[in-house]
C-alpha cells in the first residue's frame, strides 16, 4: 500500500507502508546507527519521535525480545530505505515488520532516505506526518498543523510509577526515571549496585529518606528546560554531598543545576560520535541520542570542569562539579546499542559512592 512522509514545511517523499497500517505524526529524527535498530525503537528517549534510519537496510536480523531497552515501542514511527522481511539470526523470535504491527507503529520503507537525511541536516529537525493520504494539499494542511509534545508530558509518558527497588547489589541507588533504558539498569547492577527507580517528581527529601549512596539521572526524551522544577531537587542533593551521576536528560539536567544553560541542536547527535576525553586526551566512540546541549559559555570554570567535547562540533559531552566530583556525561555510556569504550563511567560512580562513605565513617 502506498504511504507519504510529509514533512512540517510541506516537503513529500513517497513510499510503500510497513508496520501498522495508519497515520502516525512526530517528531523526525534521523539516527546514523548501522545496527540496534530494537533498542532505538524501544528506546524511551525516542518517545515522540518519528526515526530515519540512515542504513539502507533495516530489519536484516529481525527481533528479540532480549535486546528491548522497555516493554514497549516508544517510537511513533519510522522511516526506512529497505525493509528485511526474511530475518537471518539464531536469536531472531519475529520480523521487524511484524513486531511494528505488534506494537502498534506506523512505518514507510522505499524512502530515499540519503536525500531525507542532507534535507534534515540542512534545514534542520521538525515535525513529520506518516500517513496513506493521496491528496498532497490535504497531507501538507495536517503536517502544518503539526505541535511537538513538550519535555514534561513526554517523560510523563514513559517515567515510572510510584517506587520499584530492584533486589540485589551492596550500593543502594536511586535512580530518578525520567525514561531510562534497560540497559543502564543493567549496567548499575552489573557494577555492584541495588537500584531503587523513582518517579522524576520525586523531592529530594523523599530521596534522602530511601538512604542512598548516590543519585543516577537518567535518559529521557524531550527539552530538558521543560524540568527545570528539578533543578532544585538537584541543587538540594548536591549541597547534601551526595554522589550524582548522570546521563543523557540527566546531564543536561545537571548541568542546569550548576547554571548552566541548554539550547537545541540543529538536527540532533543520534548515533555513533567521536568524544574527546580532556584528561587522557583519548578518543571515544560513544553512542548518542539527543537533540539539546549545555552551552559551554555558561558554565563555571571554577566550579565546574569540562570532561569531554563533541570533535564534530565541540559541544559538551561531559562535566564534573569540581566541589563533589558528581559527574554526567551527554552520551550513553552503557552503549546498547553502541560501542563498549565508555562502561568504565560506572565503575567511576561506585569508586565516587565508596569514597563518600568511607569519609563519613572517618568523621563519625
Amino acid at each position: 500500500m502506498k504511504a507519504y512522509l510529509c514533512l512540517q514545511d510541506g516537503t513529500i517523499f513517497a513510499g510503500e507502508s510497513i508496520g501498522l497500517l495508519g497515520e502516525a505524526s512526530g517528531e523526525l529524527c534521523f539516527n546514523s546507527s548501522i545496527t540496534g535498530y530494537q533498542e532505538i525503537i524501544t528506546d524511551p528517549t525516542c518517545c515522540g519521535q518519528i526515526v530515519v534510519f540512515t542504513y539502507p537496510l533495516i530489519g536484516n536480523y529481525g527481533v528479540n525480545m532480549l535486546d528491548d531497552q522497555s516493554p514497549h515501542a516508544h517510537v511513533k514511527g519510522v522511516v526506512v530505505k529497505e525493509l528485511a522481511h526474511y530475518p537471518s539470526n539464531y536469536r531472531a523470535s519475529q520480523s521487524l515488520h511484524s513486531y511494528l504491527v505488534e506494537q502498534k507503529v506506523v512505518g514507510i520503507k522505499d524512502v530515499d532516505t540519503r536525500t531525507l537525511t542532507k534535507y534534515l541536516r540542512d534545514h534542520g529537525t521538525m515535525m513529520g506526518l506518516i500517513s496513506p493520504e493521496e491528496d498532497a494539499e490535504k497531507l501538507r494542511e495536517k503536517a502544518r498543523q503539526l505541535k511537538p509534545r513538550n519535555g514534561a508530558q513526554l517523560v510523563e509518558a514513559v517515567t515510572t510509577r510510584g517506587k520499584q527497588v530492584l533486589t540485589g547489589g551492596r550500593y543502594p541507588v536511586v535512580v530518578m526515571d525520567f525514561g531510562v533504558k534497560r540497559g543502564l539498569v543493567n549496567a548499575l547492577r552489573a557494577v555492584g549496585c541495588q537500584v531503587a527507580l523513582v518517579n522524576y517528581r520525586t523531592t529530594a527529601e523523599e530521596i534522602l529518606a530511601l538512604q542512598p549512596w548516590g543519585v543516577f539521572l537518567s535518559n529521557g526524551p524531550g527539552d530538558p528546560r521543560a524540568l527545570d522544577f528539578v533543578v532544585p531537587v538537584l541543587q538540594e542533593l548536591l549541597e547534601k554531598g551526595m554522589p550524582i551521576m548522570g546521563v543523557g536528560m540527566g546531564h543536561s539536567l545537571l548541568g542546569m543545576a550548576l547554571g548552566g544553560k541548554v539550547s537545541p541542536l540543529k538536527h540532533g547527535h543520534r548515533g555513533n560520535y567521536p568524544v574527546k576525553d580532556l584528561n587522557s586526551n583519548r578518543i571515544l566512540i560513544t553512542a548518542q541520542n539527543h537533540g539539546y546541549v549545555l552551552e559551554r559559555e555558561s558554565l563555571t570554570p571554577e566550579e565546574v570542569e569540562i570532561t569531554h567535547l563533541n570533535l564534530h562540533d565541540q559541544t559538551v559531552e561531559g562535566l564534573r562539579h569540581r566541589p563533589s566530583g558528581s559527574f554526567s556525561v551527554q552520551f550513553n555510556p552503557e552503549a546498547h546499542p553502541g560501542p563498549q569504550e565508555t562502561a568504565a563511567f560506572f565503575h567511576e560512580f561506585v569508586r565516587l559512592m565508596a569514597q563518600r562513605q568511607k569519609g563519613r565513617k572517618e568523621d563519625a
